[in-house]
């Protein structure tokens, strides 16, 4: 049947590894997505039981195609299609990164000096008003 053919980037848009299928091309063209250690095409044919080696920004996948998908669908179903055999390794890392996350917010105590401190700095270096 001609349903069974699956390109590589469409396969890896539908299970959502990558935003639009054109980043999924992309990544297949920039070696990004490799098939038994070689770079895979993105014109590449999916079978299930295949496994391919994915880097994307968040992290590196290892996954196992368990069904194919043609058309892209929630993340509750799409993970149906694959297995992650991401290593635990990879996934303790991504957790570090994620605890260390910095949000931008200052501390508590740090930072900018209140109208306050100000005062007490300038009194304790001797240039307060009245000097």
């Amino acid at each position: 049947m001609a349903t069974d053919k699956l390109r590589l980037d469409k396969y890896l848009w539908a299970i959502r590894l990558y935003k639009t299928r054109s980043q999924a091309a992309e990544a297949c063209d920039k070696g990004k997505v490799k098939y038994q250690g070689h770079a895979a095409k993105a014109a590449k044919t999916v079978q299930v039981n295949d496994e391919y080696e994915v880097k994307t920004e968040q992290k590196k996948w290892l996954i196992k195609v368990t069904g194919l998908l043609h058309n892209r669908v929630q993340y509750s179903d799409a993970i149906n299609y694959y297995i992650d055999l991401t290593p635990a390794e990879e996934i303790e890392r991504i957790q570090f990164q994620a605890a260390t996350f910095h949000t931008g917010k200052r501390l508590s105590k740090q930072g900018r000096p209140t109208k306050k401190n100000k005062r007490d700095i300038d009194e304790f270096l001797g240039g307060g008003i009245g000097v």
